[in-house]
């Protein structure tokens, strides 16, 4: 079933202090006023627990729930790449977009199975106001988390981003007996190029293969700088031969990126090996194979994939 939608509206901080002032201020309370005024501070405080995003959402549901009936929240914010759906979204859909200041908080859309009138709207909506805050700051701190884990150059993952990946993904190869492959990728002649054309050139050519990588892998594949001019890839429900694939894939549209440097075209090629983790294997001997798979494609000549042994 389609959800039927409701007026999209868009909440600002702004007003949002505003009428939670009005609130606070209000001498002359009725009944009904006195037990959501004193829903909404248990609400507040317990917004006030958590930077997580999800665990943040998932109080404001379970909250917002006493107040008006709603069975679903869908909620995305494209700057931190993040999403989060509570429930089955069908019957109404109330839509906002929340901001402050002109920044993008997020767009929020909440279900019904039916038609949310307008007192329970106004409700909904003070809810929403204790939100705000609470929303911004666990943004800020989802961005601080992940530039901590970004490479500045390529901003691909860094190395402490990998780590967390791998032991993610190799709990789950665990838990769910699925297959889970690494590439571990190096720029052939790195050194020449940075010593015949420069550092700005060598940071271009590693801008642009990270680029490619992103462009060539699933939303599910994550991409790291591992140091230098070396990369890992962390390829998701993948067994070793759909990972040969994947790098072989990568090689050719590496061999094929010709790079500008003043007015000459700079090819460029990569070495890579793959490895596919093993039941009880530790993530040092995972990466161990791989650097040997890749070091066996630059022994037999470079502009190579090699797939390591179990």
């Amino acid at each position: 079933m389609l959800a039927d939608k409701q007026t999209p509206s868009t909440v600002d901080i702004g007003s949002a202090r505003i009428r939670r002032m009005d609130i606070s201020c209000s001498k002359t309370l009725s009944t009904g006023q006195y037990g959501l005024s004193e829903r909404l501070r248990h609400l507040t405080l317990r917004l006030q627990t958590s930077l997580e995003l999800d665990r943040l959402l998932e109080f404001f549901f379970e909250e917002v729930r006493h107040l008006v009936p709603l069975r679903a929240l869908s909620y995305r914010h494209s700057g931190t790449d993040f999403q989060l759906q509570i429930g089955e979204t069908n019957g109404f859909d109330v839509s906002y977009s929340l901001s402050h200041s002109g920044d993008c908080l997020g767009e929020l859309r909440l279900f019904s199975p039916k038609y949310v009138a307008d007192p329970l709207l106004d409700q909904l909506e003070n809810a929403l106001d204790c939100l705000l805050f609470p929303l911004r700051n666990a943004l800020l701190y989802r961005q601080a988390v992940q530039a901590s884990l970004r490479d500045p150059l390529t901003g691909a993952g860094n190395r402490a981003a990998m780590v967390q990946s791998l032991t993610r993904e190799t709990e789950l190869s665990r838990r769910h007996c699925q297959a889970v492959s690494i590439i571990m990728l190096d720029m052939d002649h790195f050194k020449h190029l940075n010593d015949t054309y420069g550092h700005q050139a060598g940071d271009a050519a590693l801008k642009a293969t990270a680029l490619l990588l992103r462009e060539q892998l699933r939303n599910v594949d994550m991409v790291f700088r591992f140091g230098g001019e070396e990369f890992v890839l962390v390829l998701s429900n993948t067994g070793p031969e759909a990972a040969a694939v994947v790098a072989e894939r990568i090689r050719a549209a590496i061999q094929n990126l010709c790079l500008l440097v003043g007015d000459k075209q700079v090819r460029l090629s990569a070495s890579l090996g793959c490895a596919t983790y093993q039941p009880c294997e530790s993530q040092d001997d995972l990466l161990r194979r791989a650097d040997q798979a890749l070091y066996q494609a630059k022994r037999d000549g470079r502009n190579l994939i090699r797939v390591a042994s179990a």
